[in-house]
């Protein structure tokens, strides 16, 4: 069995927690530019001119793309072959986002109590996910989250006599209803099936493919396409200020569920599609 010593899992999520809140992708970016060329709204263009601006100068200058640098959100991959040394996974996540928040100089904004209120002052605990998979690796994806886009989001456990058509409706009329709020454009992430809170599991990791990354499964790269296309038509545009440049994406994500359910969960991430990734390759435990 091979192992990753917590020392290192510590110091690479420490770099992602800085990277994810200074760099911007280059998908994003792509669009910023392709989308320079499509918005018809001259107040739209101007917008994602600043945005390429911002971005450059967080890059650059190295400091966050955005005051809000999130609710750390870590994917962890978890080889099943794999043994973590010197300490607990969990605690060490953590202190890789303790880091990489003070080092980085990035705002810290958890509570401890979600009703008292009061300030961390280190940005954790993060929320972690977990998945145990083959082979004996280790793979971390850190996704800052903000809350303006965050709090857009929602869950509908529809009826199955709802089918596509109601899902698709829910989707967009949940994008409508948050109008300007997620700052703009924006990705979306769907989640259908499963159970309650298998959907907004599944909403939430769809957001962290390349942007115009489709669902594997035509059918289901279809339904995002029409998505994006009648989420566009509603006018919202960059920062709400109007346009055609609404949405840059959106993933869906589906999973088996009962024959009574139809769970639908959507997540909203503003145009600051923040995530970095790293896979640590386990070693031969020296000691035998």
């Amino acid at each position: 069995m091979k192992t990753i010593h917590v020392q290192e899992i510590m110091d690479a999520v420490e770099k992602l927690c800085i990277e994810a809140n200074y760099d911007l992708g280059e998908d994003v970016m792509s669009c910023f530019h392709k989308a320079l060329t499509t918005e018809t709204s001259p107040l739209g263009r101007e917008v994602f001119e600043r945005l390429i601006e911002n971005a450059t100068i967080a890059h650059e200058e190295r400091v966050p793309m955005c005051q809000d640098t999130g609710l750390a959100i870590l994917f962890v991959e978890v080889g099943q072959d794999l043994r973590i040394q010197d300490g607990s996974l969990t605690e060490a996540l953590n202190e890789g986002v303790r880091r990489g928040y003070e080092k980085g100089y990035l705002r810290k904004s958890v509570v401890k109590d979600p009703f008292d209120r009061v300030n961390t002052k280190d940005n954790t605990p993060a929320i972690i996910h977990y998945d145990i998979v083959p082979g004996d690796e280790l793979h971390i994806t850190v996704a800052p989250k903000g809350a303006g886009s965050e709090n857009m989001g929602a869950l509908k456990m529809c009826k199955p006599s709802d089918g596509l058509e109601g899902v698709m409706q829910f989707v967009v009329d949940t994008v409508d209803k948050a109008g300007g709020n997620p700052c703009p454009p924006i990705i979306v992430g769907v989640g259908v099936g499963g159970s309650m809170e298998k959907a907004t599991y599944l909403a939430k990791k769809s957001l962290l493919r390349d942007v115009g990354v489709h669902n594997k499964e035509e059918r289901l790269a279809k339904i995002e396409e029409e998505l994006l296309e009648r989420i566009n038509k509603l006018g919202i545009g960059p920062q709400g200020f109007g346009g055609v440049n609404t949405a840059l994406a959106v993933n869906l994500e589906v999973y088996p569920t009962h024959i009574a359910m139809l769970p639908v969960a959507v997540n909203i991430n503003c145009h600051a599609a923040r995530h970095k990734a790293i896979t640590l390759k386990g070693r031969e435990n020296s000691n035998g």
